[in-house]
């Protein structure tokens, strides 16, 4: 039975035929798995690098937080680099770790209507020695899970439509309020988790 409704918004910057964002998520009975990545820059070799991210992610999606982002990490480099969010939701634990490194987000909202927003590490993978920072945190019913690249400004998270419960509402409300024409690619991918 599925815990989890997902619904994306995803756009080129103008002028781009390709999207340099890529992102995956997966529902399993024990869980669910949800990534971001914004290849640096933007066009075909920022899509290159967002796409290894997401392949290494799928062939390691069983894996810690940790270790999949160390692996990502590993994959990029002498690749133009990327930076990333990851969630992570474990049913048996009724736990969840976010981590995101560089201009990607990720925003809680809760049943009780708190948002709270995750603060990104400094930096981007490329190959180098990344600080791993990772956010744990026990999981409540009916909350909204927000992830978001750079394309997503502060003045949108702010809005109120981000504590419906209809994820695909969401995503429709933010292509029709939002800015254009798109000075950046972007994605915002809206999660809506409930115990049943």
């Amino acid at each position: 039975m599925n815990r989890i409704n997902v619904s994306v918004f995803q756009q080129a910057k103008d002028g781009n035929s390709e999207c340099g964002d890529s992102y995956y998520y997966l529902e399993t009975k024990h869980g669910f798995i949800c990534a971001l990545a914004d290849g640096l820059g933007s066009g075909e070799f920022a899509k290159e690098s967002s796409k290894i991210v997401i392949d290494t992610i799928k062939e390691n999606n069983s894996d810690s937080v940790e270790q999949i982002i160390v692996k990502c990490n590993e994959k990029l480099l002498g690749k133009r680099g990327s930076v990333l969010a990851l969630l992570k939701i474990n049913y048996e634990t009724e736990s969840y770790s976010i981590s995101s490194i560089g201009n990607v987000g990720v925003m809680t909202v809760t049943g009780e209507n708190e948002k709270k927003r995750s603060i990104p590490t400094a930096g981007y993978l490329a190959g180098y020695h990344t600080k791993i920072k990772l956010i744990h945190e026990p999981l409540e019913d009916e909350m909204n899970f927000i992830l978001y690249t750079d394309g997503v400004t502060n003045k949108d998270l702010s809005e109120s439509y981000f504590f419906d419960k209809d994820v695909e509402r969401i995503t429709q409300t933010f292509e029709l309020k939002s800015n254009r024409p798109r000075k950046d690619d972007t994605t915002l991918i809206a999660i809506r988790y409930e115990r049943k």
